[in-house]
């Protein structure tokens, strides 16, 4: 009131003194503050409502869709986290109405590749559900990385300057972090980490991954073992056991009882022949760095060893030419209840968990693909986020490893027992040091929770299955993503390297057994490091089972594959 009576004054003194001109002036002046006020303030009031977040987002999508071609698939990124957390902004502001608008109004432009993760948000209808569901609350705590050319960055920059998209602003610099790299953008086939959820401390990750990884087998194995010259009696007693072979090979073999049959002799010789093509490229473990075990390692019996070691003899080399027989359990009359199962490496027992919490055990004595590869020591995983290592001979467990951002749905050991793999439902495998308990490799790629993981003998490689079906090689001392698949159309819940390494199994929801040639892709990725090639992994084979989805793969020593599933209701 003040300021308008001081305005009054001043009109009426110009009035008095005649200045008309200087009192219009004036009039003018004030008039054209006062509709720049209201303006600013009816524009500050459409700011802040929740029309600015669906009006933001569509320039935003008519802009990144309208760009270059050459640059469109970068700035295509963006939108799926600005999506997201305009969606979440709308609801915690109490809008849930139109945040319920906004989500269906551009949903379908992320189905393609986030079905599962919109599945999951589209139950959210009040502020409270975004604290109670976990996905939510993890894109909510934790930042995007997005990958992009620098010029993609500069255009992007370029955008919001100029139409002064204070919301759009916000969310982007709030939620998301950018790896601008120099350059020609990325290729859009290939590369599975372009939208990822690393945490707030994006250093920590790098600094994470460039720690050393002594990826060797233990030295002193029983694969060395056989490898050492054999001595004079050991000769000696094979040649006895040869003995009746070699007469019955002498003998007829048309007829008798006796004699060999062809068709085995046929086999025997392509075993061979196969056996010598091969036998370079099996030999990855033999030439595989040595290394000493950071667990006290329990001492293997005589007669387990000898055991093992004749199996080792009977090893029968696989490669793309001679793939495994397979032996498949199959679970009648479980009516679903069959969550988990697990084969012995010698095929002797079969173990099966329900959802009655009982356990049950078909045949002989050990269990379980989560003990470490010498015994004795083993490892869990949980939804506390956590996955744990136990002895056999305490009731607390050794190490807790804690990092990931949601449940840790399975766990693998390394060949040399010195790290384990997890995978979780945040999207990561981590590698940890089973004697200090860090996190030594975070590996990022996968679009949906990790189901499966495999170590490859050597140490050297593993893979890792999730929820979509794609399956992913990782090399452990880089960190980086070898051979990225897409081969089954459900959850690929077990996987399974052979003894030597050359061979990789799949087993998956889709009632299907694929086997991948794992040496020739890493030799390509090896020879094309800077190509971009999405799948270079050469499936060899498909067994599809009658219904039967695949829950447990296991090779023996002799290189023959075990799987077990649960016969499913024929529809």
């Amino acid at each position: 009131m003040e300021e308008e009576e001081i305005q009054k004054a001043v009109a009426a003194y110009l009035r008095k003194k005649g200045f008309t001109n200087t009192e219009l002036a004036l009039q003018e002046e004030q008039n054209r503050v006062s509709f720049s006020s209201n303006s600013d303030h009816s524009v500050s009031r459409l700011e802040n409502g929740p029309v600015r977040y669906s009006d933001g987002y569509s320039k935003l999508r008519l802009w990144a869709y309208s760009s270059l071609d050459l640059y469109k698939h970068e700035l295509l990124r963006v939108l799926f986290p600005v999506y997201i957390h305009c969606f979440m902004d709308l609801v915690a502001g109490g809008h849930v109405h139109e945040a319920r608008n906004f989500f269906h109004t551009f949903r379908e432009d992320h189905e393609s590749m986030h079905l599962r993760d919109l599945q999951k948000l589209e139950g959210i209808l009040s502020p409270l559900h975004l604290e109670e569901i976990e996905l939510s609350r993890s894109f909510r705590q934790n930042k995007f990385k997005i990958k992009m050319c620098e010029y993609s960055y500069d255009l992007l920059l370029q955008y919001l300057q100029k139409t002064q998209s204070f919301t759009m602003r916000g969310v982007i610099n709030e939620h998301i972090d950018f790896e601008v790299s120099p350059g020609q953008p990325t290729s859009s086939s290939g590369d599975a980490d372009f939208v990822t959820i690393e945490g707030r401390n994006n250093d920590l990750v790098r600094q994470i991954n460039q720690k050393e990884i002594h990826w060797g087998v233990l030295e002193d194995s029983l694969e060395q073992h056989l490898e050492r010259p054999v001595s004079d009696s050991e000769k000696a007693e094979s040649a006895n056991k040869e003995v009746n072979p070699e007469d019955n090979k002498k003998r007829p073999l048309d007829g008798g009882k006796q004699g060999i049959p062809v068709k085995m002799v046929k086999k025997d010789k392509l075993v061979n022949m196969v056996g010598k093509n091969v036998r370079s490229e099996t030999s990855a473990v033999s030439v595989a760095p040595r290394v000493k075990p950071e667990l006290t390692l329990p001492t293997t019996l005589v007669e387990v060893e000898q055991a093992i070691l004749e199996d080792l003899r009977s090893r029968v080399q696989l490669n793309s030419l001679a793939l495994p027989s397979i032996s498949f359990y199959t679970f009648v009359n479980t009516c679903n209840r069959l969550n988990c199962s697990s084969i012995s490496q010698d095929g002797s027992l079969v173990a099966g968990g329900f959802s009655d919490s009982s356990l049950k055990v078909w045949d002989i004595s050990k269990i379980g693909q989560l003990f470490s590869p010498v015994g004795h020591y083993f490892a869990s995983s949980s939804h506390d986020r956590t996955a744990r290592i136990w002895s056999m001979e305490r009731i607390q467990p050794l190490r807790i490893m804690a990092g990931h951002l949601s449940d840790v749905d399975c766990v693998q050991w390394h060949a040399n027992c010195n790290y384990i793999a997890t995978g979780s439902s945040d999207k990561t495998v981590r590698l940890w040091d089973v004697q200090s308990g860090e996190c030594v490799r975070i590996f990022i790629g996968h679009r949906s929770m990790i189901l499966s993981l495999a170590m490859s003998p050597d140490g050297r490689y593993m893979a890792s299955g999730d929820e979509d079906g794609t399956i992913m090689m990782w090399d452990l001392s880089s960190g980086r993503c070898v051979s990225p698949l897409v081969g089954h159309s459900s959850c690929v819940w077990t996987l399974a390297f052979s003894c030597e390494g050359t061979l990789l199994a799949s087993g998956s929801a889709d009632c299907t057994i694929k086997l991948w040639d794992v040496t020739a892709s890493t030799r390509a990725s090896r020879m094309e490091s800077k190509s971009s090639s999405s799948n270079r992994l050469r499936l060899l084979k498909a067994l599809p089972t009658k219904s039967t989805p695949v829950y447990t793969l296991q090779f023996s020593r002799r290189n023959l594959l075990f799987a077990a599933g649960a016969l499913s209701k024929c529809s």
